[in-house]
């Protein structure tokens, strides 16, 4: 199921988008959104697969919001303006939709990402690690990891909607079996995914319900890290 939200500051717009989502049997549209800055937090704390968002908005345009958002999302742009089309695909959209939609149109672009969701996860499954704890192999997958706590020589890898993994293992080793790309250590006791922060203050990074330290010894190389991904 493909979670999803809309954002457009025209009430009738959202309930035509609503409707038309009621008919998509692999779309769960969990909120709409007439307040672009009522979003925007709720996409930070709860991130989602697609957004439906509207181009021509008052507070903000809807290419502006997309390019804000710190969680890769896909996206359906909505809008009766056809000239913002370019623009919209240049940002990698799932695809453009011009006002007023047709279902036959919106089944079209519904579709597209569908495949475009099953790619993408078909991906994130194929990358994982397997490690040993209570006397088996646990498969682990990187997408689900919120972040590694090392304490000696045991590692305890903190998983998403899951139990606590305990493993024999140092943080220097398994640093080296993820994505260097994606994970980077903050702390001699700590590993996060770049993808799980949800924000940092005075040297604290917030994930889920975790606060965790940056020592002065990475923080150079963890910023220049997230610069990067800039």
């Amino acid at each position: 199921m493909i979670k999803a939200i809309a954002l457009d500051d025209e009430p009738l717009a959202l309930e035509i988008l609503q409707s038309l989502c009621a008919e998509i049997d692999y779309i769960d549209l969990q909120k709409t959104f007439s307040k672009s800055e009522e979003a925007f937090k709720y996409l930070k704390k709860y991130p989602v697969d697609l957004l439906f968002l509207d181009i021509n908005m008052p507070a903000i345009s809807g290419l502006d919001f997309y390019k804000k958002l710190p969680h890769k999302t896909m996206v359906i742009f909505t809008t009766a303006y056809s000239q913002y089309a370019v623009e919209g695909f240049t940002l990698s959209a799932t695809d453009y939709l011009l006002k007023p939609i047709s279902f036959s149109r919106f089944q079209q672009a519904a579709e597209k990402a569908l495949q475009q969701w099953k790619y993408q996860n078909q991906n994130l499954e194929q990358q994982h690690l397997f490690i040993r704890a209570d006397y088996s192999l646990v498969k682990i997958l990187f997408s689900d990891i919120l972040y590694i706590e090392g304490l000696d020589d045991y590692l305890k890898i903190h998983i998403q909607n899951q139990k606590t993994v305990v493993t024999r293992m140092t943080l220097k080793t398994i640093l080296q079996k993820l994505p260097e790309t994606e994970f980077v250590r903050v702390h001699r006791s700590f590993i996060v995914p770049v993808s799980k922060i949800e924000r940092i203050r005075n040297k604290i990074i917030y994930i889920d319900q975790a606060e965790i330290p940056i020592s002065a010894s990475f923080e150079t190389a963890f910023f220049e890290f997230l610069s990067k991904k800039q």
